[in-house]
């Protein structure tokens, strides 16, 4: 049956309850989305793609300065306010061409949001499909993202994932064409929203009226790649491989710890604290490592290929990044990939000898 087809209007039909399957990120938009639309008697089920360029959940458990915060993946915590199941679906893989090979291109940074947001609701109607649901519902407002919320580029989106009108977005469908939920008369049009524009006041004020609290912030973004720093990054490890690919580890990595390329050929990925430290641990098998055995200090791992003068001047970063950073001299132990571990004695560098180039 096409997307637009005409379905059948019987009694039954009628009064058999319409599915939908809501794209929630675990910001507000998606959970306000999802409530209206429970509100207007709809089944609802959640459904969260994990790409692997997600902010919450990763950093948040590594970094002590997040420690004492709450620990939760927002999308599970939208759906159990809701009251609905999530099915969260890793996509790390097919992802990988919307980011290195994006049709629409990049955002301000590596963000390729237009190219996501047709693959995520292509996704959704793949799922929605297998799944016998009606609809795909996602949280939506015109004006609010440069470069996927448009009224210019919703149909695009809408024509590129194959969903065309099974695609209802919720927030803004007052000002933009009826769907075929709304021509069908699954949803009622009237309580449908117009929400427009970047001001998040309209979001809030619902939200509140729900009595939804606690939530993420409204504004926040949810992808690293939206992220100057992170892109920067990314970019610099497409440019040292030679190639545009990466594996879930890479990108794992580039969230974590301190960067710097002191040369084109290698770079360090340097621990902040003890969380940092121990996460990056668990890569000591994979990369030449170093760390102070004199004080207390990083874990420091070294990407790429090191002569003897390189691994001097990363055991003398290594130093600078530790309580030995005032002392004349430290001891660092400096492990390559086949385990063989020896001893460099060495200055920290001084701060002032550190180009400000080398940070990524």
């Amino acid at each position: 049956m096409s997307a637009s087809a005409p379905l059948p209007t019987t009694a039954s039909a009628a009064s058999t309850p319409r599915k939908a399957v809501a794209l929630i990120s675990g910001g507000l938009d998606s959970m306000l989305a999802a409530k209206v639309m429970l509100e207007q008697g709809i089944h609802v089920e959640g459904i969260n793609f994990y790409t692997g360029f997600c902010v919450e959940g990763h950093t948040h458990a590594i970094r002590r300065e997040h420690q004492l915060k709450p620990k939760r993946n927002n999308a599970l915590w939208v759906a159990e306010q809701l009251g609905i199941k999530l099915h969260i679906v890793d996509v790390i893989e097919e992802y990988k061409d919307v980011v290195i090979n994006p049709k629409h291109g990049y955002g301000s940074n590596l963000n390729p949001c237009l190219d996501c947001k047709g693959f995520m609701v292509k996704k959704a109607r793949e799922w929605m499909e297998s799944h016998g649901f009606d609809f795909i519902i996602t949280g939506e407002v015109i004006g609010q993202r440069p470069m996927s919320q448009r009224k210019d580029t919703m149909p695009v989106v809408a024509r590129e994932s194959g969903a065309f009108d099974r695609l209802l977005r919720p927030l803004c469908a007052k000002l933009l064409p009826e769907t075929l939920p709304e021509r069908e008369g699954w949803v009622d049009r009237a309580m449908l929203l117009d929400f427009n524009g970047r001001n998040r006041k309209p979001q809030m004020a619902l939200a509140a009226q729900y009595g939804f609290v606690d939530y993420a912030q409204p504004a926040g973004g949810c992808c690293f790649l939206t992220n100057e720093q992170y892109s920067h990054k990314l970019a610099d490890l497409w440019a040292a491989r030679g190639t545009k690919q990466y594996e879930i580890d890479d990108i794992m990595l580039l969230k974590v710890g301190r960067h710097l390329r002191p040369r084109p050929h290698f770079k360090l990925i340097v621990g902040r604290d003890e969380g940092e430290n121990n996460f990056l641990n668990g890569y000591r098998k994979r990369y030449a490592h170093l760390n102070a055995t004199s004080h207390t200090g990083p874990l420091v791992l070294l990407d790429g290929q090191a002569n003897d003068d390189d691994l001097l001047l990363a055991a003398r970063l290594t130093a600078r990044f530790g309580h030995g950073r005032d002392a004349e001299r430290v001891e660092v132990a400096v492990t390559d990939l086949s385990g063989t571990t020896r001893t460099l004695t060495v200055a920290p560098l001084p701060a002032n000898e550190i180009p400000a180039e080398w940070y990524l």
